[in-house]
């Protein structure tokens, strides 16, 4: 039993399981300012840091004392009435204030809000709560989430803000009260992962009310913190996995958390990429969160566009996921969100090689390989055996991977076989060199497989096949011009040193009663005579004349040569003394020309030049630079070379000896060379 004392004097016996409603006489008066602070810890589910526990006598003494006045302070006071005696019409009067204060909290919009908040009284009771618990942070960032949350009371918006911008609503704050909140934060460095966690659940708290409140001082309260700090939310993403699943029967519940945590990585793409790996793509396959986590990754993608900062985050076993999304049909995604996946997947292809791939293709080739099927889709096949041609370009390690794989995929490398078959041209040669090695070694397995009469025989043929036209294919006959001209003029040679040596003289000779009998060698033999004789003419004719001639000229000629000198000299003397003047006029009139002409280009001069200068530029990155380069690399070499010759130290001498030595050896080279040749062609011909 309890008592308690009315308005008017009498005792009132309260019956036992009935509480008395908080707050006294002050009915409607318990939604202040700010929240209890045992009322927003309230018990979660999930194991999290317990903040520093406050004396309730303290609080509820100082606190809510504060409370109280605040109300008073921010809520206008009613009409002036005539006073009348007794206290019977003071609830009434309390209510009435109360309906008054929450209807001045509803604004149109999130701007207005914005606009009429006062941050002069904000951090007024910031400062009160600093002073009141200045050894406990966590009370001053929840005092700041439920202020701001209770004066920006604007129209519902749906859980993940998909209309706005993504750093909505934080984008609308002004540049006071962000110094204000980073300035918090900044003081409150050490709690802030429960205060995360604290705007989190408080914010799911109230999407169990109905209505329940805005939440928009939360949600900038999460994107200030993260926009700092975004490894606050990726520290233990399994925790939020968790909580997510928990709550999979409630979309909105689901949306929020995921809208909340994806927050980081706006201010990181690697903090971001984790985000996504870890909460967002295991649901993927629920209908009401797929299309929010596919938007985030394109936004997050169109924010970063430097994908080299997210090298290392996208590995095999998140990667082959994706790939599957993308293009295995019927999948959980719809046909729009799948193709919206397909859009994306050339950046996360980009992301899961990383910066070397070189050095880590060859992880990927087996998935690949596994995937390749006759009965997949014609754009997925495409991409299987475009990557699987890639991973045996780049990194030399596919081939010695696939050779391990052929015995047990056979179908899968069937496939692979034929589109090397038509895709043989864009393969360079130093790929095709390890490739045909490979394709040999696929013969001799298919012939052991072949002996055992295993149940697939049909592959084996098929493989077998694929594996003999790809090897004829590339001892395809390609006629080397160039080594063929070689061989013929060294084998003409041979054969005429050959044929004079056996029978001591030309006319002897089979190549010389040839060219008789073809008439060939009379028809030189004349037109060589005929050709010498001209000469001869032609040089005694120069002799007689030339000498006659050039000195009748001579005197001729010097007369005038010598008067045109002197005038000339005349001339020029008398231009330097009189028109100095005149010829700086006309130089000056020179530039002036030139000024004007150049002021007066045409644009399609101007342009010419542009297109010249990009012509020049090009042949220097894609000409010149690649010879200066492979010029420093070989000087590079050679100077190795020379140090590892010489034994470190590089003298004259010992350069004079290096060259020799290479002249030497590149003349016997040469010599045997030709030997080689000289005795094939001598062989040839006697065998005949």
């Amino acid at each position: 039993m309890a008592a308690r004392t009315l308005g008017g004097g009498r005792w009132e016996v309260v019956k036992k399981g009935r509480r008395p409603a908080a707050g006294g006489n002050n009915k409607g008066g318990g939604r202040g300012d700010r929240r209890a602070l045992g009322e927003a810890n309230g018990v979660w589910k999930f194991d999290l840091t317990p903040a520093i526990q406050t004396t309730s006598t303290l609080y509820e003494l100082g606190f809510e004392k504060i409370m109280k006045q605040q109300n008073k302070e921010q809520v206008p006071p009613p009409a002036v009435e005539p006073k009348k005696p007794g206290n019977k019409k003071q609830p009434k009067k309390v209510s009435t204030t109360t309906n008054q204060n929450q209807k001045q909290g509803r604004f149109r919009s999130l701007e207005a809000a914005l606009k009429a908040l006062d941050v002069a009284a904000l951090q007024k009771e910031l400062d009160k709560s600093q002073s009141m618990f200045s050894g406990n942070p966590s009370v001053w960032l929840k005092d700041l989430a439920s202020y701001l949350n209770y004066k920006l009371q604007a129209p519902l918006s749906e859980p993940t803000l998909s209309q706005h911008t993504h750093d909505y609503p934080y984008s609308l704050v002004s540049r006071e009260l962000r110094g204000i909140i980073r300035g918090l934060l900044a003081k409150a460095a050490g709690s802030l992962e429960l205060f995360f966690d604290h705007c989190l659940f408080t914010m799911l708290q109230e999407l169990d009310k109905t209505p329940g409140e805005s939440l928009h001082g939360y949600r900038i309260c999460i994107q200030a913190i993260l926009q700092e700090k975004p490894k606050i939310a990726t520290t233990n993403l399994g925790k939020f996995l968790e909580l997510l699943r928990s709550h999979q029967s409630r979309p909105a519940k689901c949306l929020t958390i995921m809208w909340a945590v994806g927050q980081a990585g706006f201010a990181s793409l690697t903090e971001g990429l984790k985000v996504w790996l870890g909460i967002m793509m295991p649901v993927l396959g629920i209908k009401s969160l797929s299309p929010f986590a596919i938007a985030y990754l394109d936004r997050l993608l169109l924010m970063h566009p430097n994908l080299t900062k997210g090298f290392g985050m996208i590995g095999p076993k998140d990667f082959f996921p994706l790939l599957d999304f993308a293009y295995m049909p019927n999948n959980s995604l719809t046909p729009s969100l799948q193709e919206h996946l397909c859009q994306l997947y050339p950046r996360l292809k980009v992301l899961a090689f990383g910066a070397k791939p070189e050095a880590t293709l060859h992880t990927y080739f087996p998935s690949f390989l596994s995937r390749a099927t006759p009965s997949c889709t014609p754009e997925m096949r495409k991409e299987l055996l475009s990557s699987l041609t890639e991973c045996l370009t780049v990194d030399p390690l596919s081939a010695s991977v696939w050779r391990q794989l052929y015995p047990k995929h056979l179908l899968h490398s069937s496939l692979l076989l034929d589109h090397l078959l038509k895709s043989q041209e864009r393969i360079p040669k130093k790929v095709w060199k390890s490739l045909q090695e490979t394709i040999q070694s696929f013969r001799l397995t298919n012939q052991d497989l072949l002996r055992k009469s295993t149940s697939n025989n049909q592959d084996v043929i098929t493989c077998e096949a694929a594996c003999k036209a790809l090897l004829q294919q590339a001892w395809g006959p390609r006629l080397p011009w160039t080594r063929l001209l070689l061989l013929v003029l060294v084998f003409a040679v041979g054969f005429l040193c050959h044929d004079f040596r056996s029978h001591s003289s030309f006319q002897a000779s089979l190549s010389g009663r040839l060219l008789q009998s073809s008439g060939f060698l009379p028809a030189g033999q004349q037109a060589c005579a005929k050709l010498y004789s001209y000469s001869l003419q032609g040089y005694s004719w120069l002799e007689e004349t030339l000498l006659t001639w050039s000195s009748h000229l001579f005197t001729m000629a010097r007369p005038s040569l010598q008067l045109a000198w002197t005038h000339t000299n005349a001339t020029v003397s008398f231009l330097s003394a009189h028109c100095a003047s005149h010829l700086a006029w006309f130089g000056n009139g020179l530039t002036s020309l030139a000024q004007r002409i150049q002021t007066q280009l045409p644009d399609a001069l101007s342009q010419l030049l542009h297109s010249l200068t990009e012509l020049l530029l090009l042949l220097y990155q894609n000409v010149l630079l690649p010879l200066w380069h492979l010029l420093l690399e070989g000087l590079a070499r050679a100077q190795e070379h020379c140090h590892k010759a010489c034994r470190g130290e590089v003298t004259w001498d010992c350069m004079k000896t290096q060259l020799s030595e290479a002249a030497q050896w590149t003349w016997t080279y040469l010599q045997d060379i030709t030997v080689a040749f000289l005795d094939w062609a001598l062989a040839m011909i006697s065998q005949q």
